[in-house]
């Protein structure tokens, strides 16, 4: 029988909601009405074509921006801003796209994501020796 990856619950905002306050979530989120606050989240946002989010600040792990963010932005894995969005803010992200036709008004900061690999796991025999030579002579 094969592993089955766990669904993630998609919470989606309609064009019709407006939220003001404090946001936290684990999954996905899809804005696409408007949204005013602060957004903490260890999931992925995505700000659809005609939302508009005015914040404090945004902290996830991911998010897509089709429309309209005012504030600062901090994405540990990708910050993406697709055609036609508006983004006034400083951003930081360990990966940055930005298409053709955006709006955007702020300072970027890439943000060091540590190695996926443990460099002594990987890392050869001769390497891991020097490196045991090099530590042992220093004192």
């Amino acid at each position: 029988m094969a592993h089955e990856t766990p669904k993630k619950n998609v919470t989606i905002f309609g064009p019709e909601t407006e939220f003001d306050g404090t946001l936290s979530f684990t999954d996905d989120l899809i804005i696409t009405g408007q949204f005013k606050g602060t957004i903490t989240a260890s999931g992925n946002l995505t700000i659809e074509k005609n939302a508009v989010c005015t914040v404090d600040s945004i902290a996830v792990q991911s998010v897509v921006i089709a429309g309209t963010v005012r504030g600062t932005i901090t994405a540990h894995d990708r910050i993406e801003m697709c055609s036609g969005s508006t983004v006034t803010g400083d951003v930081s992200s360990a990966r940055l796209r930005i298409a053709n036709n955006v709006e955007f008004n702020g300072h970027v900061t890439m943000i060091d994501r540590m190695p996926e690999t443990d460099l002594f796991l990987t890392a050869s025999p001769e390497f891991k020796r020097a490196l045991v030579l090099y530590s042992d002579t220093i004192e």
